[in-house]
This record gives structure tokens, C-alpha cells and sequence, in this order.
């Protein structure tokens, strides 16, 4: 029976003849289809990534070498835009959109010979924490049905938990990796803002929207962190510096903030967690020192004042004609007609966050939000 642990395992598998890259896309393929009440999938590709690893197989039989990813099995979320592949956001609006180019960093991937199995199901255009407001339903916690996974980017991290892929991609813009990371008990990594190519990546707040990475080790991420990592001329806003492996011989400095440690609502199981990892770091000789930070209570309206603006101004462009749902309805005029595609094409948080980000972009009302939040976000 084919099980996986980690990519250099894997390939020392495939190397040894102990499995194949069908092998693992069949044995991934059926626990999809096993947990479908996880409803984590919007789409699963199976055809193409059979035949993809069928092509692998011969490839490596051949004796030519193993590209860093070969035949890894990987998730990506249903606002990555991969060519010829449908792309929704999770969304009505966009229900039956057919993308027409691949996003930089899935670009990568499958250049070292990655197997993309399918697309997952998050909150619509990444608006939620708690993967409930998609247009396919809600995704359920593979650990306990009845708690939610965390979200937007619940599906990629379901699919990791359950074992229904090796590893899967997000995106963050206020958390969207690393709650649901740790609402399923996997790892999520988020990379600072401009480490990956954010070309391909359906915009919600583009100046925090950053792809991620959900796996089981953090050899695994930090593999795929070093391939994505690159830079792209595609998107200017990417830093020009590169990615350093890590060493596990090295020695290093980490931070945390102490107001956070010690609130009084952080659970205490985590905090127990914590001071529990902190001893072990210090015992291997790494430093971990506490850092003051004392504006913590501007983070959250901050964040909601310019992410619901950029998503007010990014989905604009979602109108019926351009893009997106057009409604059947009769419409006696343009505005009607304007009306009816976005009223019957977006959710309900989606509206809201819509009607939030218009009012502080208003004329009355744009120098006292959203500049000032501008302002916050300098300091912060």
C-alpha cells in the first residue's frame, strides 16, 4: 500500500522500484473520492493526473534524472489560475471561468515535475475564516465534522489532514494559511509579502495577498518555498532577494511578542504549547527573546478599512460584461443589468466587504478611513 512521509522518502521509493508516480496519484485519487462529504475539491483533475504520472514513470525508467518535484502530488486553491483549468474563487460569479494563463508560481511547480491533482474549495474570492462561505457548500474538518476547518483556504488545508495530497497551496491575506493550518493540526507557511509571484493569484487585497503553503514538514515546505521563491518580471512588487536553505546545524535568533503570550484570552493549552517549544529551542542553543509591541488593538480595523477598499476597487471588474455571471433576468437599463449579474453572482460576506470597502473609499468618508488607515498600517 502506498503511504507518504516526505518528498525525499518518496523519491528514494521511486528510485528502488517500491512504487510509482501512478501509484501515488490512484492512492490519492481514491481517498478523494472516499472523503467527498469533506467537500474540500471543487474540482479534481484525474485524467491528467494519471496520465501525467504515467509520463513520469516512463521518463524515470528511461533513466533520466528525478527534477526536484517528480511525481510530488500537489492541491492548489480555487484562486490560483492554472491554463485551461476552470477558476471560480469559490464563487457564482466566476462559476464557469476557464483561465487562459497559469499563475507564475504553479508555473515553477510543474517545471520540477510536480502533479497538480486538483483545485480545493475555500471562502468565496478568500473572504472568511471559517471556509463556510463558498459557493460549493462548506468544507468540514477531517479531525471533527463538526468543527469548521479555519479559512479561506480551508479546502487546501483539509486536503493535507486527510492525506488527499502531498502537499497543497493557499493563500493568505489576513491569515487565511495559518489559521487553517492550525485549525487541522498541519503546517502553513506564509511567506512575507513579495517572496512569491502573486501573477495568477485572483486578487482580494493585492497589496496582502500572499500565496502559501499547507504540508506535514517543514523539509517539504521549505523545498517548495525555495522553487517558488523566484522572481518574476510579471509582478513588481516581488523583492529581489533569494531564499537561503536552512541548516539544521545552524544557530538562530527568534522573536515573540510577549503582550500576545500573556493576554489573558490566548488559550492556555497554546500557551503552555509555546512555552514548551521556547524551553526546547533554548535547550538546542537558539536564542528566543521577547518583543514589546503595544498596538495591537489597531491591527484589526486597520486591516479590515484597506483590505475591503482593495476588494471593493478589485472586484469591480466583475460586472457580467467584462467577467462574471450574467443574470437571466430582463434588465430595462444598464444600471438594472449591472444590478442583477453582481446581486445574483456574489455571496453575502462578499457584499458586505463590497458595500464596507465602497463607504471608506467615499468622498465623505476617505480621508478619515482609509487614509488614516494607511497611516496605522505605516506605524504597525
Amino acid at each position: 500500500m502506498f503511504s507518504f512521509t516526505d518528498i525525499p522518502t518518496y523519491h528514494h521509493q521511486l528510485l528502488q522500484n517500491e512504487t510509482n508516480c501512478v501509484s501515488a496519484v490512484d492512492y490519492y485519487l481514491s481517498r478523494i473520492r472516499s472523503a467527498s462529504l469533506l467537500n474540500a475539491f471543487v474540482e479534481v483533475y484525474d485524467t491528467e493526473a494519471l496520465q501525467n504520472a504515467a509520463r513520469l514513470d516512463d521518463e524515470r525508467k528511461k533513466g533520466l534524472p528525478l527534477k526536484k518535484l517528480h511525481g510530488v502530488v500537489i492541491a492548489i486553491k480555487d484562486v490560483i489560475c492554472f491554463k485551461d483549468h476552470r477558476v471560480s474563487a469559490s464563487s457564482g460569479m466566476l462559476q464557469n471561468f476557464q483561465s487562459l494563463y497559469t499563475a507564475t508560481v504553479l508555473e515553477y511547480l510543474l517545471e520540477e515535475d510536480a502533479i497538480i491533482i486538483g483545485n480545493t474549495n475555500c471562502d468565496e474570492f478568500a473572504m472568511g475564516s471559517s471556509n463556510e462561505n463558498s459557493y460549493y457548500g462548506k468544507v468540514l474538518n477531517a479531525q471533527d465534522h463538526t468543527r469548521v476547518p479555519g479559512g479561506s483556504s480551508g479546502g487546501s488545508a483539509v486536503a493535507v489532514q486527510a492525506g488527499l495530497c502531498m502537499l497543497s497551496l493557499g493563500s493568505d491575506t489576513g491569515g487565511s494559511v495559518r489559521q487553517p493550518a492550525d485549525f487541522c493540526g498541519i503546517i502553513g507557511f506564509k511567506p512575507g509579502y513579495g517572496t512569491f509571484s502573486r501573477y495568477g493569484l485572483i486578487a482580494y487585497a493585492s497589496s496582502f495577498d500572499q500565496i502559501g503553503i499547507f504540508g506535514k514538514t517543514v523539509s517539504d515546505i521549505q523545498l517548495l518555498t525555495e522553487i517558488m521563491a523566484k522572481t518574476d518580471v510579471k509582478d513588481s512588487t516581488m523583492h529581489q532577494s533569494s531564499i537561503a536553505p536552512a541548516s539544521d546545524k545552524e544557530k538562530y535568533s527568534f522573536a515573540y511578542y510577549r503582550q500576545m503570550i500573556e493576554h489573558p484570552a490566548l488559550d492556555p493549552e497554546i500557551r503552555t504549547a509555546f512555552k514548551l517549544k521556547k524551553t526546547e529551542l533554548i535547550s538546542k542553543g537558539h536564542v528566543v527573546e521577547p518583543v514589546e509591541f503595544d498596538l495591537f488593538e489597531y491591527i484589526v480595523p486597520a486591516y479590515y478599512v484597506l483590505t475591503t477598499a482593495e476588494a471593493s476597487s478589485n472586484l469591480s471588474r466583475y460586472d457580467g460584461i467584462r467577467y462574471g455571471h450574467q443574470s437571466s433576468e430582463k434588465a430595462e437599463n444598464i444600471f438594472d443589468f449591472y444590478c442583477n449579474n453582481r446581486s445574483e453572482g456574489f455571496g453575502a460576506e462578499v457584499k458586505r466587504r463590497i458595500m464596507l470597502g465602497s463607504f471608506v473609499l467615499s468622498a465623505g468618508f476617505y480621508d478619515a478611513y482609509f487614509n488614516k488607515a494607511l497611516q496605522v498600517r505605516r506605524l504597525l
